[in-house]
């Protein structure tokens, strides 16, 4: 048992990160201790980046106890760096936490000023002042290489910064050099975004925090009205949206909703998360109110431009896509699906069912839903597993059989078309897959079959099988 985190009083007192719990409680026999909950930590620090979306989009996990935020382009929103900084350290303190943070032109320096030194601003000339008296362990390198570093009495950043690099580099390895050099800004260094970032996205900050439903999906509206010029002028429309509600105690709830169609007409969308805040409704606290909506496009495709009837309305043409969309964000994406042809011969795998809201039928055009069908010389209904039946009487080797019995009843056969040879997918299917010889036979009954014949008849080899695969209309 060892010591993973620890409180000011207890640094204060001299103990270590890492030290034994018997060796702490030698030392100090009153110390409180608690179990470590890493998954609760773990949740508590991706609620502090939901929270810090606030700011920038671009936010990034840094271990278990830090964040990075890229914050390019952000700062003449809040009034600039130094306002930036002090109001997301002043509300994180009024939530709680005691926090450090640093802004600077390089993720490596913000780490190392944040967390060994003072944190603030820094401008680009003085970044070997600030780096000069930290410790080396503010390069983010391992513990071997600061163990060696320290033997040779190099303790300081300040210390490597006149040494030639060639001898660094031969004894320590480049890994050293590349962290050094990040931390001063020679080398560029990327952040990786939590969470993709959004295509478009347009907000509302509010004086007075809303709780009522009806209140958020009237500020919904309005801001999808101010994403409208943006997707017009690009000439595309929305197909994933994202409503993000800041409640004023800092959690953070995402509400998606996805549309069959590229949208761009608000009342559209705001009836989208009308249906996703009915549904999501027990799961959604708003506590003391929301302080802050945003919309966010997370994905979209061509807006294609439809004339309307003589009415002057296209209601009757988007009639099918808003019901496929209003259920779809009701009961979920897979709750309404559609069969599509997909590239294959092999008559189980010439479809696949995908949700409604994503199908390239009512995306593409809403009057093709029903104009799939199956080829001609196809049965109506498929099965989905062919289903084993006796054959009499076949005509060897490549007939088909006088008649047979499936489900228990015997049928014969007045007429029969056929074969139609259908070869396995040799890029999918093992290589003990058998051809298929496929038959049409009509019964006496009227009733018309769609079977076939798994393998060849070999001399000295077993029968081959057959199985009815289908039934026509």
């Amino acid at each position: 048992m060892r010591l993973t985190a620890l409180d000011e009083v207890s640094e204060r007192l001299g103990l270590k990160r890492g030290q034994g719990l018997a060796e702490a409680r030698a030392m100090f026999p009153k110390i409180d201790v608690v179990d470590e909950d890493g998954a609760a930590d773990q949740g508590l620090l991706e609620a502090i980046a939901d929270w810090c979306d606030r700011y920038t989009p671009l936010v990034a996990l840094d271990g278990r106890e830090g964040l990075f935020l890229d914050i390019t382009g952000c700062t003449h929103l809040f009034g600039g760096e130094e306002a930036l900084l002090k109001d997301i350290l002043g509300r994180l303190l009024q939530m709680g936490f005691d926090v450090k943070g640093a802004i600077s032109s390089s993720p490596g320096l913000s780490w190392a000023a944040c967390r060994f030194g003072r944190g603030g601003v820094i401008a680009d000339q003085v970044t070997e002042a600030v780096l000069a008296p930290l410790s080396v362990n503010a390069l983010r390198i391992d513990e071997a290489t600061i163990a060696a570093l320290y033997k040779l009495g190099l303790k300081r950043i300040g210390d490597l910064l006149p040494m030639p690099r060639a001898p660094l580099a031969r004894r320590f390895g480049i890994h050293l050099l590349l962290r050094l050099d990040q931390a001063l800004g020679h080398n560029e260094e990327a952040i990786s975004p939590r969470r993709p970032v959004a295509a478009l996205s347009a907000e509302r900050r509010l004086p007075e925090p809303i709780q009522a439903e009806e209140h958020i999906l009237q500020l919904t509206g309005q801001i999808a009205i101010s994403l409208k010029s943006e997707l017009e002028a690009r000439g595309v429309g929305g197909r994933v949206f994202e409503l993000v509600l800041f409640r004023v105690d800092g959690r953070v709830f995402r509400i998606a909703a996805g549309a069959s169609q590229p949208l761009q007409d608000p009342k559209r969308i705001s009836s989208l998360f009308s249906e996703r805040l009915n549904a999501v409704h027990d799961d959604l606290d708003a506590g003391f109110g929301f302080e802050l909506l945003r919309l966010n496009v997370l994905q979209y495709d061509a807006f294609r431009i439809s004339q309307g009837d003589f009415t002057g309305n296209g209601d009757s043409e988007i009639s099918l896509a808003d019901f496929v969309d209003r259920v779809s964000a009701r009961l979920g994406a897979d709750c309404l699906q559609i069969a599509e042809p997909k590239q294959s011969h092999v008559p189980e795998r010439a479809e696949v069912f995908v949700p409604a809201i994503a199908s390239r039928i009512v995306r593409e055009k809403t009057e093709e839903i029903f104009a799939f069908a199956p080829r001609s010389d196809r049965p109506l209904r498929l099965f989905r597993h062919p289903e084993l039946m006796e054959a009499f009487a076949a005509t060897v080797p490549d007939g088909p059989p006088q008649r047979f019995r499936w489900r228990r009843i015997v049928h014969e056969v007045i007429r029969a078309e056929g074969p139609e040879r259908i070869s396995p997918e040799w890029w999918n299917d093992a290589e003990d897959v058998e051809e298929r010889d496929y038959f049409r036979l009509e019964s006496e009954a009227g009733r018309r079959f769609w079977i076939f014949r798994a393998g060849h008849y070999v001399a000295g080899k077993t029968a081959p099988t057959w199985r009815v695969h289908g039934i026509f209309a």
